[in-house]
C-alpha cells in the first residue's frame, strides 16, 4: 500500500485494557504516534480487554468494508444475579437463591444458545431506537421495547465452573453483533437464577489473535524511546483473510490506477467470489467485485 512519506499504514493490533472505551484506545495512540488519521474495528465495551484493531493511515479506509468475520471471546460469568447492565458494572441485583446448578444442566442448558438465535439488545448499548442510542436512554432510567435480532453463535463451550459459587467461564465463536453479556443473561434466565458477566477477554477479530497485539504501554515506551512503530503495523489486506487475489502487471495494472473498469474475460480468477484483492506488480491495490451481469471488474476500495 502506497502512503505518504513517513506516515504510518497498516493495522496495529492493540490489547485493550479494561476501563478504555474503544475510542478512548484510538485517542491515546493519536498521541502516541503523533497521527490524527486512526481507526478502529470492533467496539469493545470498557470492561472488556483484548483484540483491537487500530487502522491508520490510509488503511482507515477499510473500517467501512470490513468484512463480516467472525469474533470470539473468553467470558466470565455469575449465575443467581442479574444487573440493568447485565454484567457486574451496573446495579446488580441477587433475584434468586442461588444454591447451586449442577453442571450438567448448564451444559443441557448451552445447547440451545449454539446456532442462529435471537437475542434483545441490551439497554446499555449504542443501538439506536427512533434516533436516540439506547445507553443514552438507560442513563435517564428510560426502557423502551427492542426488537429481538437474529445473530449465531458457532460455538459455546465450558472452560470452567464452579457449582457451589455459579461462577465459571465460557469460551464463545460468534458472528458480529452478537453480546456476550446478553448470552450470559439469557442462559442464566432460562435456568431461572439470572446470570451476569464478570469479565470479558476478545481473543480474535477481524483474523487476529492476542498473539498479534502489542499494548498500549509497549507503544508508548517505542514513543518514548525514539524507536520504530512499523514492526507491529501489519499490511491492511490481512483483514480480507483467504479471499481470491488477482495479480495486475502492465497496462492492466495502469488501466486500473487510472479507474477503467477491466474485461473479466481477460482476466484470471474465479469470477464467481464477490469479492477480489487486487495486487500491482509491487503493492496491494484495493478490493474489487466482479459485476458478471455487465461483463467487468468494478473497483470497490482503493488504498494506493
Amino acid at each position: 500500500m502506497a502512503c505518504l512519506k513517513d506516515e504510518l499504514c497498516g493495522i496495529i493490533c492493540v490489547n485493550k485494557p479494561a476501563g478504555f472505551t474503544s475510542f478512548d484506545v484510538v485517542a491515546k495512540l493519536r498521541g502516541i504516534l503523533k497521527m490524527k488519521r486512526l481507526g478502529h474495528g470492533g467496539t469493545l465495551d470498557p470492561m472488556a480487554t483484548g483484540v483491537l484493531p487500530v487502522f491508520a493511515g490510509k488503511a482507515t479506509k477499510v473500517c467501512d468494508i470490513l468484512p463480516d468475520r467472525d469474533k470470539s471471546y473468553l467470558a466470565g460469568f455469575r449465575l443467581g444475579a442479574r444487573s440493568d447492565t447485565q454484567d457486574d458494572t451496573g446495579n446488580v441485583s441477587e433475584t434468586a437463591e442461588f444454591s447451586g446448578i449442577a453442571e450438567t444442566r448448564l451444559r443441557e442448558e448451552m445447547k440451545n444458545f449454539r446456532g442462529k438465535i435471537l437475542q434483545i439488545p441490551p439497554m446499555y448499548s449504542a443501538v439506536s431506537v427512533n434516533g436516540k442510542r439506547l445507553y443514552e436512554l438507560a442513563r435517564k432510567g428510560i426502557e423502551v421495547e427492542r426488537e429481538p435480532r437474529e445473530t449465531e453463535v458457532y460455538s459455546l463451550e465450558l472452560t470452567g465452573y464452579d457449582e457451589k459459587s455459579g461462577t465459571g467461564k465460557f469460551a464463545v465463536s460468534c458472528a458480529k453483533g452478537t453480546y456476550i453479556r446478553t448470552l450470559i443473561n439469557d442462559i442464566g434466565n432460562a435456568l431461572g437464577c439470572g446470570g451476569i458477566m464478570t469479565s470479558l477477554v476478545r481473543t480474535s477479530a477481524c483474523g487476529f489473535t492476542l498473539a498479534d497485539c502489542v499494548t498500549i504501554e509497549e507503544l508508548q515506551e517505542i514513543s518514548e524511546t525514539g524507536g520504530d512503530f512499523s514492526t507491529f503495523v501489519k499490511p491492511v489486506e490481512k483483514v480480507f483473510g483467504e479471499i481470491s487475489e488477482l495479480h495486475l502487471k502492465g497496462a492492466q495494472e495502469r488501466m486500473y490506477r487510472n479507474g477503467i473498469k477491466l474485461d473479466l474475460d481477460r482476466l484470471k480468477f474465479d469470477k464467481n467470489v464477490p469479492r477480489v484483492k487486487v495486487f500491482g506488480e509491487n503493492e496491494f491495490l484495493g478490493t474489487a467485485v466482479p459485476d458478471k451481469e455487465n461483463g467487468v471488474l468494478r473497483i470497490e476500495k482503493n488504498f494506493y
